[in-house]
């Protein structure tokens, strides 16, 4: 039906199509790891807050603020954390909230 070297030339060109592909799939799975890595740093800190004593997460709040005080012109971050932070996290609580519910129904 084919003459051999054609079968032959689609061979070694479906033989580079697939090298191509594999090669391509394992350079988007290493920058999809890179991309969500910090997602799954977030996500262990979140699992990690919610382990944690709601007496205790009422306690950092003003120890929180001491250290500010003690450190303020060394820490702009940490300040800026302190000051977003709970906002954010009631942010992030939210949209929790409205997939959840938008997955119920």
């Amino acid at each position: 039906m084919y003459p051999t070297e054609e079968l032959t030339v689609l061979s070694a060109s479906k033989a580079a199509l697939r090298r191509r592909i594999s090669i391509r799939r394992a350079r988007c799975a290493a920058a999809a790891a890179r991309a969500a890595q910090p997602l799954e740093w977030m996500e262990r800190a979140l699992a990690r807050w919610r382990r944690l004593s709601p007496l205790l997460k009422i306690a950092a709040i003003p120890l929180g603020l001491l250290l500010k005080r003690r450190q303020a012109p060394r820490t702009k971050v940490f300040g800026a954390i302190l000051r977003w932070g709970p906002a954010v996290l009631g942010a992030v609580r939210s949209l929790a909230d409205e997939r959840t519910t938008a997955h119920r129904s």
